[in-house]
């Protein structure tokens, strides 16, 4: 059974429209979680609004929403008044343009949903946005408002449906120089970036997250079913740190023990030695008919 719609509308391509649901494509309800209890009673804790400088408790007829002006300085803000800035809803989603998928700076990218059409009326027109995107290979790019606020959404295939993924807008994004300008511009020798790219290739793969592995939340059920079970928990013992390696060139010859990695180094400098043999003497031979022609 499908979980409840999260949104529902109509998709627009022009003059070909359709009725379609939305999904969150994440959940985390397999995810552990804990509650605050008291400890004496076991009875679970709940929250409540304390005023910051009085420690009163406040009510929730008194709760309000404020913008901090200043540090300590608020303008309240009624919920009627947010409604002169909400943006009306028509819920539809206008593709207005269409991209390429490497185009997309993934920093962008926010949350996905599935998108499926509603009823068996809509399949085909769903069918025909669907197939010509998929025949274009281009993302295509459109509004929705969700939770009264506007967001850019980018929409492609998936299977027999579509997915939507809300974009973030450029002032959601840090600037990088802020954090890569500092980087120093080290002179790393030939050597050591052919090295570390043999590393690179022994531990080549393709994506497939069937094998991501939450391990801490498998020991985390795992602690929890031997604590309700009345057993003690042990702590294992703190793990000794590695000592620093002086030598970078050393680290990325030791990466490569055990994976075959002299057989890969060796013929890689097989090769190179190969390729200046040859280009020696070519350059040999050139000199040899150079001087057979003088």
């Amino acid at each position: 059974m499908a979980p409840r719609a999260y949104w529902k509308g109509t998709l627009k391509l022009s003059l070909v429209s359709c009725p379609v649901v939305l999904y969150p494509a994440t959940t985390a309800a397999e995810k552990t979680r804990f509650h605050m209890i008291n400890r004496e009673t076991g009875n679970r804790l709940k929250q409540q609004m304390v005023d910051a400088e009085t420690g009163d408790v406040v009510e929730s007829d008194q709760k309000g929403r404020g913008y901090e002006l200043r540090k300590g300085k608020y303008v309240e803000i009624e919920p009627e008044e947010l409604e002169a800035v909400q943006i009306e809803s028509n819920h539809t989603i206008d593709i207005e343009s269409f991209v390429p998928s490497d185009e997309i700076d993934q920093r962008y990218l926010n949350h996905p949903y599935y998108i499926a059409p509603e009823g068996k009326a809509a399949i085909d027109a769903f069918a025909v946005i669907r197939d010509a995107m998929k025949d274009q290979e281009r993302v295509a790019l459109a509004k929705i408002v969700l939770t009264n606020r506007e967001h850019i959404i980018a929409i492609e295939p998936l299977g027999k449906g579509l997915l939507g993924t809300t974009l973030r807008f450029p002032y959601e994004l840090r600037d990088e120089d802020q954090f890569f300008d500092d980087i120093k511009s080290p002179k790393i020798t030939r050597d050591m970036v052919e090295l570390a790219g043999h590393i690179l290739h022994t531990k080549a793969a393709h994506f497939d997250p069937s094998k991501f592995k939450d391990e801490y939340e498998i020991a985390l059920k795992a602690l929890m079913k031997r604590k309700a079970s009345g057993k003690t928990i042990e702590l294992p013992e703190p793990e000794e740190r590695p000592s620093n390696v002086v030598s970078l060139m050393d680290a990325l010859k030791q990466s490569l023990k055990g994976r075959g990695g002299k057989k890969t180094v060796a013929k890689s400098h097989a090769r190179r030695a190969t390729g200046r043999r040859q280009a020696a003497n070519k350059a040999h031979r050139a000199r040899a008919r150079h001087r057979k022609a003088g």
